[in-house]
């Protein structure tokens, strides 16, 4: 009941902040009871494309860092109520050429641990991409641990792609797990697993990919990609992305007890959708969703023609409805 009474506010308002303002929203191009921010798009504009965040919050702020198209980097912004984020963006980290395989770099996660920040990216050159791993004491200044990529397309199904890593670190096993995609550069096309000890060195999993397109499903009978995984409960929760084709996508929710099988879809899916004539109109990618202890935030990238900007959307209370 309250998850209803919540939910019924917020479909005609949404409370962004320590101002006190209030912003119309909108059901319109979201299901499950994933509410659509009305101020949206909140990142990229005169910026230019950008594109497939990861956030933290940290106290009282939230950190985003994301793909910034122009300057073929990684930049960081940060926002007190997830809505409203610092400008001019902060390159934080560029491209190396030198390497022979980040001549672009972008798609990032980060990761904080006790020991500070943890960044896994993703760097193409020469039709080809691969990950990166760099370590940070606050977030801004990064030392790659290695010239070489921490995980490379080898597999038959990578073809020549390995991008979009999400990574959580596994207290009791004292790992570090992976969910990256790969297939082809433009858009990968499924799911994989791996683990590692120290952030660098890698294991596949011999199952891989661990989530593959469900041609029962026409929004993403295509492919499916650029996953966030979230351990919740007894639960792995799978946000992605499904395409229907190479330029239509939507995002979908699923779950798995092991965070590798069996996983169930959401009823509802896809949650995000694209918007009519909207700025997300073409296509919803990259989805990156918290929880704040009252509702989740999830930003995403949409596309409308050439340009990718940076939404929001919203769902009351914990329940994602399963």
């Amino acid at each position: 009941m309250r998850n209803s009474i919540l939910l019924g506010a917020l479909a005609m308002a949404v409370f962004t902040g320590g101002a006190g303002v209030w912003a119309e929203a909108s059901t319109g191009g979201s299901n499950g009871g994933w509410i659509k921010y009305a101020g949206n798009p909140v990142m990229g504009g005169k910026y230019g494309t950008c594109f497939d965040v990861s956030v933290l919050k940290e106290g009282d702020r939230y950190r985003m860092w994301l793909s910034w198209r122009p300057k073929q980097s990684l930049a960081l912004v940060e926002s007190r109520d997830g809505f409203h984020w610092s400008e001019p963006p902060q390159i934080v980290l560029n491209p190396r050429t030198a390497t022979g395989w980040e001549d672009d770099i972008n798609r990032p996660v980060v990761l904080k641990c006790e020991e500070g920040y943890h960044l896994w990216y993703t760097g193409q050159a020469k039709g080809h991409s691969a990950i990166g791993y760099a370590t940070s004491p606050d977030g801004v200044i990064w030392k790659r641990m290695s010239d070489r990529p921490a995980l490379s397309p080898e597999k038959p199904w990578e073809k020549v792609a390995v991008m979009c890593p999400h990574v959580l670190w596994d207290t009791q096993a004292r790992l570090f797990r992976m969910w990256y995609s790969g297939g082809e550069q433009n858009e990968p096309n499924a799911i994989g697993y791996a683990t590692s000890p120290d952030g660098l060195h890698w294991t596949k999993c011999p199952a891989n990919p661990v989530f593959k397109p469900d041609p029962n499903f026409a929004w993403e009978r295509h492919k499916v990609t650029a996953c966030q995984v979230e351990r919740r409960g007894d639960w792995y929760v799978m946000f992605y992305i499904g395409f229907r084709d190479e330029d239509h996508a939507q995002i979908g929710l699923a779950r798995s007890r092991d965070g590798l099988t069996n996983w169930q879809r959401h009823a509802a899916n896809p949650i995000v959708r694209p918007g009519v004539n909207e700025w997300d109109h073409d296509a919803c990618y990259k989805p990156y969703a918290i929880f704040d202890g009252q509702k989740w935030l999830l930003w995403y990238n949409g596309r409308h023609g050439a340009l990718e900007q940076i939404g929001v959307a919203l769902h009351p209370g914990e329940d994602l409805g399963f």
